[in-house]
């Protein structure tokens, strides 16, 4: 009931016009039993996966982008019914749409290999990230990446802590970007301090404009005084409020321990980095508020898209 419960507050607050993908009896079942005033054609757009008139054009299209990666006509209509992430996917990719959430079932990877393969990379990205902000009573932070790279490369690292930077800028809030490690500022020589030093000199020449430094524990990211005692001259002051880390689980270790230790802190995310168009992939546990921030986001995403033309 969380996603309908999310609809009526978007359309209370005319926040977006919503589109919901579904069987009509579902979303009128789940409407009813949350109590809501929710009419499908009124309030919001419903597209059913078993009738919608426009499921033709949809497996056509949907065919002609997957053709050459083994899958036939057949497989198009059956992914175009079962799929109702790949149904959005198609919505934005022709233009009858222009953001998506998806991700409140089923396995983030499976969603992102739909997103992946219809809406595609930015030009200018090296990859797809994933990065969740959490605005607690002393900090507001920005950790990547939690959810999509596994063990990303130094490069990767620099480019996706240049696309964080760049969506902590649409916040409002001027990015400090630490690369953290179990290392000091050279105090270690494992392959995973070597990693993070390298991303953070690559990063440097990417954005000489935004101040980061690396690599550091997490208590240095978050502390100039302690960062003062190993390095006299750091190219970082204050507070970091984008942390990048090493690789997949410690970046979501530290997001959900932060989570649940944090008192009521709000959190954004998984904001999806990287992809061709607005277009995040939530998890099971997102709870009403988070689909709510996650919605303002992606209609600010598509509003400046939109404008960048």
């Amino acid at each position: 009931d969380g996603c309908v419960r999310a609809v009526q507050t978007v359309v209370d607050e005319g926040l977006a016009h919503p589109i919901l993908i579904g069987r009509p009896a579902v979303v009128a079942l789940h409407a009813e039993r949350a109590g809501l005033r929710l009419r499908a054609g009124r309030d919001f757009e419903l597209v059913d996966p078993e009738s919608d008139p426009r499921f033709r054009r949809y497996w056509e299209a949907y065919h002609r982008l997957m053709a050459r990666e083994g899958v036939t006509p057949e497989m198009a209509k059956a992914m175009l019914r079962r799929s109702n992430t790949v149904i959005g996917a198609m919505m934005m990719h022709l233009g009858d749409a222009d953001a998506m959430l998806c991700g409140l079932v089923g396995r983030y990877e499976a969603h992102l290999e739909h997103v992946e393969a219809i809406i595609g990379r930015r030009a200018d990205a090296p990859c797809l990230a994933a990065l969740n902000a959490l605005m607690l009573d002393k900090y507001t932070l920005f950790i990547t990446d939690t959810f999509v790279n596994e063990n990303p490369s130094a490069e990767q690292l620099a480019g996706i802590a240049l696309m964080a930077a760049e969506e902590v800028h649409r916040f409002g809030l001027p990015p400090k970007v630490a690369f953290v490690s179990h290392s000091m500022f050279g105090s270690s020589n494992r392959p995973s301090a070597r990693k993070m030093r390298a991303a953070c000199e690559l990063f440097r020449k990417l954005a000489p404009d935004i101040e980061a430094d690396g690599e550091m524990p997490g208590d240095a990211a978050l502390s100039e005084e302690i960062r003062s005692r190993f390095l006299m001259e750091s190219t970082l002051t204050g507070t970091a409020n984008v942390l990048v880390l090493p690789d997949l689980d410690s970046a979501n270790i530290l997001f959900n321990v932060l989570k649940t230790t944090g008192g009521q802190g709000v959190t954004v995310g998984p904001i999806l980095l990287g992809a061709a168009r607005p277009a995040h992939i939530l998890t099971p546990s997102a709870t009403v508020r988070r689909v709510l921030n996650m919605t303002a986001l992606a209609v600010a995403h598509a509003g400046a898209a939109a404008r960048a033309g």
